[in-house]
C-alpha cells in the first residue's frame, strides 16, 4: 500500500508503518482528519472533531517514536463512542439531556488507550443512551450506512461503525448492551467485539442497563481487535463489575490453527427469522472454517427464543433507574420555564429525552411497578438464567458457537421507527450473549444484494482467545474485510 492507502490500512498495518517509519504519525492523523473534513457531512459518523488536540497529539508522538520510546499504539488515530466520558471534551451521549456536558475525567477505556499512545480524533454518533438499533434516535441526526446512504448503519454504535467502514477512522470504541457492536458491524462489513461481562471496564461508559453494558471496539481486522482488547482489558478499582481474571496478550494466539476446534451452531437461529441468502452465505463461511480443520456441531438451545422479551424488560427496568439522575439539578439540560419543583423535573426530562428512551424509561417503570414485579421482572431473570443454563451445556460440547449476526442486511433509513417490535427483533441472534455475559464478536462473512453481512462467534467466558483466534484464521482465507464501500474508496 502507499501512503494514498493510508484509510484502507489496519491498525496493525498503519503501526508497522510508524514502527519502520515509513509514515508519521502526524502524516496519519492528518489524512484521516482530511477524510473526516470532506466526508462525514453525507454520514454524520461524529458528533465532535477534535482536531487542534489530534494534531497536537501525533506531534507530540512522532517526537516519542523519534526518541525510541514508543508504547504499544503510540501515534495511532482513534475515535470513541460519544457515551465514554473524555476529560474537557463534550459527551453528550447523543441526547439533548447531556448536550453542554463536559467531563472532568476519562472513563477508563479512553485512559488506558491514552496511556498507551492512542491519539483520539473525535467523538461519534450513537442512538440516543445507546437505545436504538438503527441510529435514528440521536439528537445530532441519523448515521448513514458507507454501503448506501439510504440505509441504516445499525445502531446503537452506528457512527463508530460507518467511521471505520468508510476509512474515516481506522478503529473505534463502541458499547454492546444487545448487540450494539455487532450488529453495526455486520451491516457496515467491519469487525466488532463484545467482551465477557467485566473483561473491560465500565468505568466512565454512560450506563444504559448496567448488567448488560460493555465495552469493545470495531476495528478492520480481528488482529486489531486482539491488539486493542490487550491494553484495555482487565481489573479496574473504580468498577467493581469489572474482573480480575489475568488478562493474556490476545495477539499471541491469533495465529494458532483451528484444526480439532469444536464450532456450534444453534439450531433455533437457522429455523425461523433468518432469511435465506444470509443463510447460502452464512453456509459458505461455516465450511470455510471447517477446510481449516474445524468440526461443526448442532446445538439445541430451546430457551434461546425467549432472548428479546427477556432482554426487553431488563434492559427497561435498568434503564429506568438509570436514567432517573437525569433531573436538571446537577448537569445537563434543564428547562427554563416551570411552576415548580415537579413541573420542573417532568419539563426537564420532556424536554431533554428523545422519544424511544422516554418509552423504555416508561416501560421499565411499569415492570418495576408494584404489582407488575414478580410478573414480569422477577421472570424475565429467571428465563435470563435458563438461557445462560443453555450456553453452559452447549460450551460443554463445543469450544465456539457460530451464527448470523443479523437476520438480513441493512435496511432503508426509516422503515422500521414505526414499529418498536419489528426494530428489536434486529437483535434477535445478538441478545443471547449479553444476558449470559458472553464474549461475541461478527466479522465480515459476504455479501447479500451487494450489501455485507457478518458471522457471529461466541465464546465462552473469558474465551476471548478463541474467537479471535477462529476469525484471523478465517480472515487468513477470506477477504470480505478488506472489501470497501465503492464511495468511500
Amino acid at each position: 500500500m502507499t501512503t494514498s492507502d493510508i484509510h484502507r490500512m489496519t491498525l496493525s498495518q498503519l503501526k508497522r508503518n510508524l514502527e519502520a517509519k515509513n509514515l508519521s504519525s502526524k502524516e496519519i492523523t492528518e489524512s484521516f482528519l482530511k477524510r473526516i473534513s470532506k466526508t462525514n457531512k453525507s454520514l454524520n459518523a461524529f458528533i465532535t472533531i477534535t482536531e487542534d488536540l489530534a494534531i497536537s497529539q501525533s506531534v507530540e508522538a512522532d517526537e516519542i517514536i523519534a526518541k525510541g520510546k514508543a508504547k504499544s499504539l503510540t501515534g495511532l488515530p482513534f475515535a470513541h463512542k460519544d457515551l465514554f466520558c473524555t476529560d474537557g471534551i463534550l459527551t453528550t451521549c447523543a441526547s439533548k439531556m447531556l448536550s453542554n456536558f463536559v467531563p472532568p475525567y476519562d472513563a477508563t477505556v479512553v485512559k488506558r488507550l491514552k496511556d498507551a499512545g492512542i491519539i483520539m480524533i473525535g467523538k461519534t454518533n450513537m442512538d440516543e443512551f445507546a437505545m436504538g438499533s438503527s441510529n435514528e434516535t440521536s439528537y445530532y441526526g441519523n448515521v448513514s450506512n458507507p454501503w448506501n446512504l439510504d440505509l441504516s448503519p445499525g445502531g446503537s454504535s452506528g457512527g463508530s461503525a460507518a467511521a471505520v467502514a468508510a476509512g474515516l477512522a481506522p478503529a473505534a470504541t463502541g458499547t454492546d448492551t444487545g448487540g450494539s457492536i455487532r450488529q453495526p458491524a455486520a451491516l457496515t462489513g467491519v469487525t466488532g467485539i463484545k467482551p465477557t461481562y467485566g473483561r473491560v471496564s465500565r468505568y466512565g461508559m454512560i450506563a444504559f442497563a448496567s448488567s448488560l453494558d460493555q465495552g469493545g471496539f470495531f476495528t478492520k481486522s480481528s488482529e486489531d481487535a486482539a491488539l486493542l482488547l490487550t491494553e484495555v482489558a482487565g481489573l479496574d478499582e473504580f468498577d467493581s463489575t469489572s474482573s480480575a481474571e489475568p488478562v493474556p496478550d490476545y495477539t499471541a494466539s491469533i495465529n494458532n490453527s483451528i484444526k480439532g476446534i469444536k464450532i456450534g451452531l444453534i439450531k433455533q437461529h437457522f429455523e425461523e427469522g433468518l432469511d435465506e441468502a444470509n443463510k447460502k452465505v452464512l453456509e459458505e463461511a461455516l465450511k470455510a472454517l471447517e477446510s481449516q480443520g474445524a468440526e461443526i456441531i448442532e446445538i439445541d438451545m430451546p430457551n434461546i427464543g425467549l432472548s428479546v422479551p427477556t432482554y426487553y424488560v431488563v434492559a427497561s427496568a435498568e434503564c429506568s433507574s438509570n436514567l432517573s439522575r437525569y433531573d436538571g439539578i446537577r448537569f445537563g439540560h434543564r428547562a427554563e420555564n416551570f411552576n415548580d419543583l415537579t413541573d420542573f423535573y417532568s419539563k426537564t426530562r420532556g424536554e431533554g429525552f428523545g422519544s424511544e428512551v422516554k418509552r423504555r424509561i416508561m416501560t421499565g417503570t411499569y415492570v418495576l411497578s408494584a404489582g407488575y414485579y414478580d410478573a414480569y421482572y422477577l421472570k424475565a431473570q429467571k428465563v435470563r438464567q435458563l438461557i445462560s443454563e443453555d450456553f453452559k451445556n452447549a460450551f460443554e460440547k463445543v469450544n465456539v458457537i457460530a451464527g448470523p449476526t443479523t437476520p438480513s442486511p441493512a435496511f432503508p433509513l426509516g422503515a422500521k421507527m414505526d414499529d418498536p417490535i419489528e426494530m428489536y427483533l434486529n437483535d434477535i441472534f445478538t441478545i443471547g450473549a449479553n444476558l449470559a455475559g458472553l464474549p461475541a464478536m461478527s466479522i465480515p462473512c459476504g455479501f447479500v444484494n451487494n450489501l455485507p453481512i457478518g458471522l457471529q462467534l461466541i465464546g465462552k467466558h473469558f474465551g476471548e482467545e478463541s474467537i479471535l483466534q477462529c476469525g484471523h484464521q478465517y480472515q487468513q482465507i477470506t477477504d470480505w474485510h478488506q472489501q470497501v464501500p465503492e464511495d468511500f474508496k
